[in-house]
C-alpha cells in the first residue's frame, strides 16, 4: 500500500529558551540491567559488513563513515566469513603480513588481516537472555577484546550473528566518557567504575 505523507508542521524556537532533555535516570544502564539493552540487535540495525576482497583503507574508510570499530567480513552470499576490527587495522597484524607474504602494505585486502570464523567466538542468545550487563563487561574482559558477537542457532546446524556487544557502547550507555584512545584495559577499567558506581 502506498501512502502519501504529509510532512509534520515545525515550530521556531525564536525566543525560547531552550535545553537539552536529561536522561531519565531510572532507566540508566546498569550492572544489573539485563544484558540484552546493551547489544546491538543485527535484526533491527543492519551489520556493518565487508567483502574479504576489500582493501584495508578502503575498509577503515568504512568504518570511519559507520561509526563502527567492527566490520563482519561476508561473502557474496553474505555468508559470515570472519571479522576484522579497528585493531587488526590499526595494529602490528598489517606490516606482520606483508613482511610475511612479501606483499606490499598497500596491496593488502581484509581477508589477510581478518580473524576467521574458525578463530572467532560468540555468546549465544540464550545465554544473553539470561545475563547482566555485568556478566557481558566481565565476558569482554576475559576476552580481552572491545566486541562480543551473538549466535542465535538455527535449525540444520546453521547460525546467525544476531548481535554484537562493545566495550565503548556500554561505556556510553553506563553514562561514561569515551576514552580517547583504544586500549582495553582502560575501557574495562572506566566500565569497572562505571559499573562499581
Amino acid at each position: 500500500m502506498n501512502r502519501d505523507f504529509e510532512p509534520l508542521p515545525q515550530a521556531r524556537l525564536a525566543g525560547l529558551h531552550c535545553e537539552v532533555a536529561k536522561t531519565d535516570s531510572s532507566r540508566r544502564v546498569t550492572q544489573q540491567s539485563p544484558a540484552i539493552e546493551v547489544m546491538t540487535d543485527l535484526t533491527r540495525i543492519p551489520a556493518a559488513t565487508i567483502a574479504a576482497d576489500t582493501p584495508l583503507a578502503d575498509a577503515n574508510r568504512a568504518m570511519i563513515l559507520r561509526g563502527v570499530r567492527l566490520l563482519l567480513v561476508t561473502d557474496s552470499r553474505q555468508q559470515v566469513r570472519g571479522v576484522i576490527t579497528v585493531a587488526d587495522l590499526l595494529g602490528e597484524r598489517p606490516v606482520r603480513t606483508a613482511r610475511e607474504r612479501g606483499q606490499p602494505l598497500g596491496e593488502l585486502t581484509v581477508e589477510g588481516v581478518m580473524t576467521p570464523l574458525e578463530k572467532t567466538e560468540a555468546v549465544e542468545l540464550g545465554e544473553v537472555m539470561r545475563a547482566d550487563v555485568g556478566h557481558i563487561v566481565a565476558t569482554l574482559k576475559r576476552s580481552g577484546r572491545q566486541h562480543a558477537l551473538v549466535l542465535e542457532r538455527e535449525e540444520g546446524g546453521r547460525g546467525l550473528i544476531r548481535g554484537i556487544f562493545s566495550a565503548s557502547q556500554i561505556a556510553r550507555q553506563l553514562g561514561e566518557p569515551q576514552p580517547m584512545n583504544t586500549e582495553i584495559a582502560r575501557t574495562f577499567a572506566e566500565i569497572e567504575a562505571a559499573i562499581a558506581a
